[in-house]
């Protein structure tokens, strides 16, 4: 699969030759929800609490006699029924991750980006590289690029002008290539990769 190499100021820069066992496949899209729902999942923190009737600090006496009261035979005022009472069911911190096998992350990916490929969601530029880090630079060769909603991924490390001119800039992600994920691929519209990430992920999946 041959896509054209293009540079940040727009101008031309050869082509690449991208492996069709990572960007060619036919997308799962199984696989990919499998993916995004455990990374999602993964992701919650597990933190929401509710204290049960052994936790709440009340008296655990009798409230009223047994027989008499011509109402229900209750025995104490932490029980969920009451108001300041126990919650009954309620949530617990606990981890909301799940296991997927590695392998089955590694081929999600490769659906992902083959599904981004399919849709011509993938753009190639040969680097990052910027001078200094203006926003205001970056945004004026973004719409000539047409770059309105887009995840960038660079080589090993994000180059740092670019980092900077790009974290201000709404609906634009900017993420090494070891940060690749089939979630921030899936939300944004575009997905531009840099030489140094094409041969990364060719490296990482031969």
């Amino acid at each position: 699969m041959k896509f054209d190499i293009t540079t940040l100021e727009g101008a031309s820069a050869g082509s690449v030759e991208l492996s069709d066992e990572i960007f060619g496949l036919e997308p799962r899209e199984d696989l990919i929800q499998r993916m995004v729902l455990w990374q999602l999942a993964k992701r919650q923190a597990g933190t929401r609490k509710t204290k049960g009737r052994s936790e709440i600090n009340r008296t655990g006496k009798k409230i009223y006699k047994q027989k008499g009261s011509g109402g229900a035979r209750h025995g104490s005022a932490r029980a969920p029924l009451f108001r300041g009472g126990g919650r009954s069911h309620g949530p617990v911190v606990r981890s909301h991750a799940h296991e997927l096998p590695k392998k089955v992350r590694a081929l999600a990916l490769r659906h992902a980006l083959s599904a981004k490929a399919r849709d011509g969601g993938i753009v190639v530029i040969e680097n990052t590289a910027m001078a200094e880090p203006k926003t205001k630079v970056l945004i004026e060769r973004f719409g000539k690029l047409g770059f309105v909603n887009a995840l960038f991924i660079d080589g090993a490390q994000v180059e740092m002008n670019f980092a900077l001119a790009a974290r201000n800039i709404p609906n634009i992600d900017v993420l090494p290539v070891q940060g690749i994920n089939v979630y921030d691929i899936l939300r944004r519209k575009k997905l531009v990769l840099t030489k140094a990430a094409v041969e990364a992920l060719e490296a990482r999946f031969k």
